[in-house]
């Protein structure tokens, strides 16, 4: 038997197995805490699906260096191009092809992309706070391609993410973390404790 989702047909086991993963989604201002969560977690058998490296990804498809610069216009082109879902679209193969029943995607932007990732299993949307000092001081540390290494670079970059909707998503989040005065094993105890009870 199939069904029809957007004018596809999508075998029936296939469609219920795919329903029955947890995706959770991480969202946040850039620096807040996401992929420091999403490395903490990777021991516990979760698949970890990092967003920005998609686009890192398509950026060396396509020969071209991933600085800020970059990759900021490589984002807004492929949505522009695409649809505002389509960095999402460019994690589907990985979800599609993963084992695991929770599968963590870092750096959700949009509630687009959140619509996109909810035809591959159960969304849930967790948001994670920072102060903007914490954020600049972590981001100056990570030592990305694109990290930025000045305020003005910082707030070019923050304006981007509010430009993409990434604010509604933090709204709607179904739940938030505050990630002051945590250290990094408190905030990925915190975070698997709230996966762990959606799992359940």
């Amino acid at each position: 038997m199939f069904i029809i989702i957007s004018g596809n047909f999508i075998d029936e086991p296939y469609f219920w197995y795919m329903l029955t993963k947890l995706i959770v989604c991480l969202t946040g201002m850039p620096g807040a805490g996401k992929s420091t969560i999403a490395d903490g977690l990777k021991p516990k058998g979760y698949e970890i699906i990092n967003m920005g490296n998609a686009v890192r990804e398509e950026a060396k498809k396509r020969n071209l260096e991933s600085t800020r610069d970059n990759l900021g216009k490589l984002m807004l082109e492929l949505r522009e191009k695409n649809g505002p879902g389509a960095i999402a679209e460019l994690v589907k193969p990985q979800i599609e092809s993963s084992t695991s029943n929770v599968i963590l995607i870092d750096g959700v932007r949009s509630n687009d992309e959140i619509q996109v990732l909810k035809k591959f299993g159960t969304v849930k949307l967790l948001a994670v706070h920072a102060s903007t000092d914490t954020r600049f001081d972590f981001l100056q540390k990570r030592g990305r391609s694109d990290d930025p290494q000045t305020k003005e670079h910082f707030e070019e970059r923050d304006n981007r993410e509010l430009g993409v909707g990434i604010s509604n998503s933090i709204a709607l989040s179904d739940y938030a973390i505050s990630n002051v005065g945590l250290t990094k094993e408190e905030l990925v105890e915190q975070t698997f404790k709230i996966i762990q009870s959606w799992v359940e």
